[in-house]
């Protein structure tokens, strides 16, 4: 079958959550069909990692398209009905260029990811996927509830009611497919269909493995991985440094907190001390899965379920987190996964775990076995493979 992927980013490295998808889905998928790519790319280097893709694609097309000119598109969006985040990804090239491939590669199947790209692929008149990595009107609601700037939660607010009235072109797509069953009820409730499906986020198992068991021993260690310009990840770190740290410390004097991710703001880089570590980009992130005692996700706001603790508990690290994302895991709290209900009980929660080894093997082992049943990317491509034929 030939089936075209349309992203919004180039898929690699597969460093943050839309790009690590398309990768671990396309290079297993190609095993079996023939697959076309149309992606944007921000940066010329990126053209470096073509031989990294290459071989999973029979043809790969691209479009630059800059931060510069994504900005400059937001600016005639500010005072039209366009929400921004599809005015950022706007080009009559792309637009042409999806076009011309349906038609010069006999593409037989559109998997489209995010709604981003979906303004170039629901008039197609053929079998087509919108693959989204959560409900984007969830994600801006929760994230205008925050303490932000006036000014953001005012611009939040606009987009929300912009992004729902965008969201209803998922009614023009034969399958949608979303990683939680939360957001696939909020974009039911709200949209009135039933066109959606879950396909689960995924954890690279040759990545991510543990060898020869997690060290339970250790026991003074914090992580907090992810993307250190993603607004969650940063609200979450200095919500968490703020109002939380405080009485772990009081309670874990020794305790040291690692901050890893690339491109850390400002906002994060002075919240460094002689317990606070900020790492930066790393390149292997297992490494500091395998040296942690606990990984927190105290995100405050966010939609889908996140990556970071997927690799957590495909590691046997025991995982604390708020309620976001966690109910797309389909686990009880306690499985590899604890949810704190309130700020209290977070603190509660990582002080258990950090003075009883017992526990942190208790709940790190029952993650590791979730992750190898449910999580890993061949039985996602699986399913993937399943809804393609469904709807062919």
């Amino acid at each position: 079958m030939n089936i075209l992927f349309v992203a919004n980013r180039f898929p690699y490295p597969p460093f943050r959550g839309d790009k690590l998808k398309i990768y671990n889905l396309t290079r297993r998928l190609a095993k079996n069909h023939n697959l076309y790519l149309v992606t944007f790319y921000e940066k010329r280097d990126e053209l470096n990692y073509l031989k990294e893709i290459a071989p999973f694609f029979k043809e790969i097309e691209l479009v630059y398209l800059p931060q510069w000119k994504s900005v400059l598109n937001c600016v005639p969006a500010l005072l039209s009905s366009k929400p921004l985040q599809l005015a950022y990804f706007n080009s009559s090239k792309m637009r042409r260029l999806v076009n011309w491939a349906v038609e010069h590669y006999s593409i037989d199947v559109v998997h489209t990811q995010h709604l981003r790209m979906s303004q170039y692929t629901s008039h197609l008149k053929i079998p087509k996927i919108l693959d989204l990595p959560d409900a984007f009107s969830l994600y801006f609601k929760r994230r205008s509830e925050t303490e932000r700037p006036l000014i953001n939660r005012l611009i939040d607010r606009i987009e929300i009611k912009r992004l729902a009235k965008a969201e209803q072109i998922i009614k023009e797509y034969d399958k949608v497919l979303v990683c939680s069953i939360e957001d696939k009820k909020f974009l039911e409730k709200l949209h009135h269909v039933s066109n959606i499906d879950i396909l689960l986020n995924g954890v690279d198992l040759e990545t991510f493995d543990v060898k020869d068991g997690h060290d339970y021993a250790i026991e003074n260690t914090l992580l907090f991985t992810g993307n250190m310009d993603y607004a969650p990840n940063v609200d979450a770190v200095i919500y968490f440094v703020k109002d939380l740290w405080p009485s772990i410390l009081k309670q874990n004097p020794s305790v040291r907190l690692v901050i890893a991710g690339q491109r850390p703001v400002d906002d994060i880089l002075r919240l460094q001390n002689d317990q606070i570590e900020i790492t930066g980009f790393v390149p292997d992130i297992s490494d500091l899965y395998r040296k942690s005692t606990v990984l927190i996700a105290p995100l405050r706001f966010g939609a889908g379920t996140q990556n970071k603790v997927l690799e957590a508990m495909a590691m046997g690290v025991p995982v604390v987190c708020t309620n976001i994302g966690f109910a797309g895991l389909q686990i009880e709290s306690g499985d590899g996964v604890i949810m704190a209900k309130d700020s209290t009980d977070f603190i509660n929660q990582v002080n258990q775990l950090l003075a009883n080894s017992a526990l942190r093997q208790q709940v790190g082992q029952k993650g590791l076995n979730i992750a190898h049943q449910r999580f890993s990317w061949d039985s996602i491509t699986d399913q993937l493979s399943y809804y393609i034929k469904e709807i062919n």
